[in-house]
């Protein structure tokens, strides 16, 4: 589906959506469920700057009104802009402020909801869609967190070997089946269905952000996770 389309079936009486070269920010009504906070990113742009610090300062003006409205992020990005100038303004501490103000948000009692509708990888993905606490995916949606070269590079590994272990493991493995089985992605809708009433479904169950461990366990993607969390939570409240 195009943006387009995905505007039109998420809102089919109409938006106020300020689509740029390669964010979006605005607001919409949605059916039955009542005005939402809308941002993302779009045409699989390289999340920069000053596109991270302009989302992020939508998001605060999302906190500061306290209308307590979910927000929707619609998300088709590459990476983040890895180039030497936003290296040096420090492009890692922009994309950290604007994860930071999205799980606020959510904090605060503003449903934060990520729609990968396109692809979306690194330091841009985990600063939005990993960001918000229910991730949502349209089919042909690619997340990765890092693509096997890149793994490959990091770790000294030979690809071939990274290959083998992303059979085995989807967390060695991008892709969106892969992230849905790790627990990342809640889940799948379908383009067939008016998007608008799969979203108020969404809304009308909890967030599941602290839950993504245990669906990973779930879904047998992620197995030790949510143990793990939970042994620490209980020798913290021993020891507190």
């Amino acid at each position: 589906m195009t943006l387009d389309e995905i505007l039109g079936s998420l809102f089919p009486e109409g938006h106020h959506v300020d689509i740029g070269e390669s964010i979006l920010i605005g607001g919409a009504k949605l059916p039955q469920a009542g005005q939402l906070h809308v941002l993302g990113v779009h045409v699989k742009s390289f999340l920069g700057v000053e596109d991270a610090c302009a989302l992020a300062r939508h998001a605060v003006d999302v906190l500061a009104s306290g209308d307590g409205q979910p927000i929707l992020l619609l998300v088709d990005s590459a990476s983040q802009r890895m180039t030497r100038r936003d290296e040096m303004l420090g492009l890692n501490e922009y994309l950290a402020h604007l994860a930071k103000t999205l799980i606020l948000a959510g904090i605060r009692g503003h449903r934060v909801i990520a729609l990968l509708y396109g692809g979306s990888a690194a330091g841009a993905f985990i600063a939005t869609a990993l960001a918000a606490d229910t991730l949502i995916a349209l089919p042909g949606a690619h997340p990765e967190v890092m693509d096997l070269p890149s793994m490959a590079r990091v770790t000294k590994l030979p690809i071939t070997v990274l290959e083998e272990k992303a059979k085995a493991t989807p967390i060695f493995a991008p892709g969106l089946d892969n992230l849905a089985q790790t627990g990342a992605v809640f889940e799948t809708w379908s383009p067939d269905v008016p998007l608008d009433a799969q979203l108020r479904e969404v809304l009308a169950r909890p967030a599941v952000a602290g839950s993504r461990d245990a669906l990973g366990a779930q879904r047998k993607g992620r197995p030790k996770a949510a143990a793990i969390a939970a042994r620490i939570v209980e020798l913290a409240q021993r020891s507190a």
